[in-house]
Parts: structure tokens; sequence; C-alpha cells
């Protein structure tokens, strides 16, 4: 009984004496290991330092405030369009001009047909050659009529009848004479003349056409000075919009108030401004042109460019300012936007040295080498 037990207890101790060289080896096989790649690594060169990355800054200036720029969309239109017509109708025996031609102040459009007013006033004023010649005879007659009354020849009553023979041949001439001056002005209406100079636009009659009274005939439009009407907010008064800036097709042309009217829009609840392009550029009317209205702002604050501006933890955003020594954080608020640039105001201080670029290949903490004129 005791020669199995003594032999297990043998054989436990030979497995525990293996396992201890086996652990001892490979402790020491680590030993040397590690001492031989240390002894490796520390007769390899010492690797070159990290290059300072060059960023190129500029100085934060506080300025007082900024101008907002508000666009507002009108249209164009001339100082003047008129419908042309006559007073009188009658026939269109002339139409003098065409679409699109231009025409000068007092030049003749239209002529209607006036042949009958011709002959009208053919015919007045030779029954006004008759009633002189008869009141010529009658004149004789309360001459003689007078002479012999007071000679006593004749009664009262003859000299009475001579005078009224005179006076109504006179009245019927005078009346002649109306219908004549009557005649001459519906002639002379039946001539139709530019009130002003421009160029004509849609022709609405052809030649020979009868036409009624106050029917249109053409559009003339005057292309000298043409203006911009736009609707703006109620707020804003005449002296806001004295001078502005009217961008058409791109460009920008300068611009005077013409007039603010005092109504208000009952549609869009705004006032009509109407401008006056300061400019000799020929438009095309009913084009759309923007409206550029500049207001001051009072506010403390910097003008940064957009690619300096980073964003920040929720709804922040951050700049980059250089100290002397290394990149820090500087928290910004963005008061206003235009074009590639920011008016901000945050936690740098007037004068500090702003990243404004290669701030995308630095981190706050992070020395850096300011990039000269020179490079």
């Amino acid at each position: 009984m005791k020669k199995p037990k003594l032999r297990q207890v043998t054989k436990r101790l030979a497995i525990l004496m293996g396992t201890i060289v086996v652990i001892g080896s490979a402790g020491m096989a680590i030993t040397f290991g590690s001492q031989a790649l240390a002894n490796r690594a520390a007769s390899a060169p010492a690797p070159n330092p990290a290059d300072v990355v060059p960023v190129a800054v500029e100085e934060i200036v506080f300025e007082t405030g900024y101008t907002t720029q508000r666009r507002f969309l009108g249209q164009i239109e001339p100082a003047t369009e008129a419908s042309l017509s006559f007073e009188l109708g009658g026939k269109l025996a002339e139409l003098a001009v065409g679409e699109g031609e231009n025409i000068t102040k007092g030049e003749v459009v239209a002529k209607l047909d006036t042949s009958l007013l011709d002959a009208e006033q053919q015919r007045l004023t030779a029954s006004k050659d008759a009633l002189h010649a008869q009141l010529t005879f009658a004149k004789r007659r309360l001459k003689r009529a007078q002479d012999l009354q007071t000679e006593g020849f004749t009664s009262q009553e003859t000299l009475d009848q001579a005078q009224a023979t005179f006076d109504e041949l006179a009245s019927r001439i005078r009346e002649i004479d109306a219908r004549l001056l009557s005649l001459q002005i519906n002639i002379e209406k039946s001539v139709l003349h530019a009130p002003f100079t421009g160029r004509v636009g849609a022709q609405d009659v052809e030649e020979m056409e009868t036409l009624a009274a106050g029917q249109s005939v053409l559009t003339l439009i005057e292309t000298g000075t043409p203006r911009v009407r736009v609707g703006l907010p109620l707020h804003l008064t005449a002296e806001d919009i004295s001078q502005v800036v009217i961008a058409v097709n791109g460009v920008e042309y300068p611009a005077v108030l013409n007039q603010l009217r005092p109504d208000i829009d009952p549609r869009t609840r705004t006032r009509t401004a109407l401008f006056t392009l300061e400019n000799e550029t020929e438009f095309t009317f009913g084009q759309s042109a923007t409206v550029l209205i500049e207001t001051p702002v009072t506010a403390a604050g910097a003008w940064i460019d957009l690619d300096a501006l980073q964003q920040g933890a929720g709804s922040i955003w951050t700049v980059l300012v250089f100290d002397g020594e290394i990149v820090r954080t500087a928290a910004v608020e963005v008061l206003y936007l235009q074009d590639n640039r920011a008016f901000v105001r945050g936690s740098f201080t007037e004068g500090a040295q702003m990243i404004r670029s290669g701030a995308h290949r630095v981190v706050p903490g992070q020395q850096v080498r300011i990039l000269t004129e020179e490079g």
C-alpha cells in the first residue's frame, strides 16, 4: 500500500520540477530578448524632430459697427408712357410711324381723313362772304336812314328796321366765324403729334380703319430717364433711401429717390418707391432690377475671413489665435455675413494674432511658425 503512494508523490514532484524549468527558461529568453531589442534600439539613430507647422496670421482690428445690405426686387419702367389717341372719331388716313421707331416731340404720328371738315369749312366761308356783301348793303342803308331821319324825311321805325337788319347780319357773321374756328380746331385735332421724345411701343390700329373718339392708336414710351418701381418696408424713410445702388443683370448703377408714395399697397403691405437711374444705358422696360439698400448697425466686433471660422461644440463658432508661443481657441459669435467674410465678436482681444490660413493643420496647444512676407 505504501509503494503506490510513494510512486504518485514522485510523479507529481517530477511534473512540478519540469514546469519550473520551462517557466525559468521562458523568463530567461524574454529577458535576454528584451535586452537585445533595447541594445538594437539604442544603437539606431534618433529620428529628426517634427517640423513646426507654418501658418499665416493677421491682427484682429476692432470696429464700432458694420453696414448691412438688403435687397428688394423691383421693375424698370419708363418715366412716361402714353397711349396716344384722337379726340375725334374718323377714318385713319395716315400712320406715319411704326413699332420701335424713335420719334421726337411734335413729330406727326398719324392723321385722320378731313375731307368732310374741309368741305364744311369751304361752305361756311362762302356763306360768310355772302353775309359780308349783305352787311355792306345794310350798312349803307342804315347810313341813309340816319341822314334822312336827321333831316326829318323818314320815320324812327324805318331807322330802327335798318339798324336791326345790320345787327342781325353782323351776328350771323360772328356765328359763322365761331363755326369756322370750331372746324379749324377739329382739323388741327385730326393730326396726332408726339407729346414727348421717345420710342413707339405697341401699335393698335392700321391705316384706313375707322376709329372711335379716344380709341388707342399706339403707345409712346419715353426712353431718356428710366426709373425703378419697388415696394419697401414701412420703417424706411426718404432719408434712408435718398441715394441707393440698383443692380440690373449683375451690373450696379447709382440711383436717386424720385418719389416715396404715402399710401400702402394692400396686397404686399409695402410703400411704393420710384427711383431714377443715373445712367444713359438703354434698359428694357419691364425687366427686373434689384434695389440695394445699406443700413449702418452699431456693434463692437471685427471682420474675419470665413476660412478662419471653425465649427465648435454645438452651435458655437471658434477661431484659432496665436499668443506668441502656442495656438489657442477663441469662441466667437457671428453677427453678420458679407460675401466671404463675417463680422464677429468673441473671446479675443484687440490686436490678437488670428490664424487666417493653415488653421486646418493645427490644433490648440500646438507650436507653430508665423509666415512672413518673405516666406
